[in-house]
């Protein structure tokens, strides 16, 4: 808005003003949608007019962005945590999966995007930072099983950890979309594909006329 400086503003009362806006954008686009939202039920939300509101946010779309990345990044939180507080070679893979299902239900924008109700949208869950750093902490997963000797050094830990991230919110999106349990995606074919992707390094076994590979 002209007369307007945009950007957000400095100081912790801008600060703490600026996160009652998100909290606020995640209930209502969360609930309500993108389309049937608007800028002035948010700030009415938090008690600002509309021009304040856009002293903090350009416009509804930066609004709404913004707003996706805080809820996203809160499930991708505790994905991450899932991670670090499991244990073995497989819990923690079923651990990321489990706990992104059960955040997601607590965070209703993200769940809705991932919902496939805001197509417009769903493509910035892919570039947000802290889906980055779950990649990068399932590629450290992958590296530490691979230096312990629990998973074949012939793969590239990142790129795999990248992969696996892909598959864990494929799953998550279609358990969501379809309405069903992760559980009953991850099927015991799937699991054994990852664990199959993700397992101890094989051995070769050389006999006369034949190849036999086992398991280490």
């Amino acid at each position: 808005m002209p007369g307007i400086k945009q950007g957000r503003p400095l100081g912790t009362k801008g600060a703490r003003t600026r996160q009652h806006l998100l909290d606020a954008a995640v209930a209502r686009f969360g609930g309500n949608g993108y389309r049937a939202t608007s800028v002035a039920e948010i700030a009415r939300d938090v008690g600002l007019s509309v021009p304040a509101a856009y002293v903090y946010f350009p416009n509804k779309e930066a609004l709404f962005l913004a707003a996706v990345d805080e809820d996203a990044t809160a499930v991708i939180d505790e994905g991450l945590a899932g991670i670090a507080g499991s244990k073995g070679t497989t819990r923690w893979r079923r651990a990321l999966i489990a706990t992104l299902s059960e955040s997601v239900d607590r965070h209703p924008l993200a769940r809705r995007v991932l919902a496939g109700l805001e197509p417009e949208f769903t493509v910035r869950l892919l570039q947000i930072p802290a889906l980055e750093q779950m990649r990068k902490a399932c590629g450290e997963r992958v590296r530490a099983r691979q230096l312990a000797g629990q998973v074949s050094p012939d793969i590239d830990a990142f790129t795999v950890g990248r992969g696996l991230v892909t598959v864990v919110l494929s799953l998550l999106m279609s358990s969501i979309q379809m309405g069903v349990e992760p559980a009953t995606l991850l099927g015991s074919d799937v699991a054994a594909f990852i664990d199959a992707a993700l397992g101890p390094p094989t051995t070769t076994t050389r006999r006369p006329g034949s190849r036999v590979a086992r398991r280490s």
